[in-house]
């Protein structure tokens, strides 16, 4: 089993419908699925957040803080 894992989960996560784990059977399903939240996350969530992946022996870990304001 591959996993997607969101840890750090914001509000705006917790709002938008999203599991914080979820399994998959393959590998390239699981990737998949993890570039696309990432993708949803960074683009459509309030901003205030970056999101960013990696991968850890089969299991696609996307991670947040708080994005830097420009100086």
């Amino acid at each position: 089993m591959y996993k997607v894992e969101v840890k750090n989960a914001c509000r705006c996560f917790l709002k938008g419908g999203f599991s914080e784990i979820q399994t998959y059977n393959t590998k390239e399903e699981a990737k998949k699925e993890a570039q696309e939240m990432l993708c949803v996350m960074n683009s459509t969530f309030c901003h205030k957040h970056e999101f960013k992946m990696i991968e850890n022996f089969g299991k696609y870990i996307i991670l947040s803080a708080p994005k830097m304001s420009p100086r």
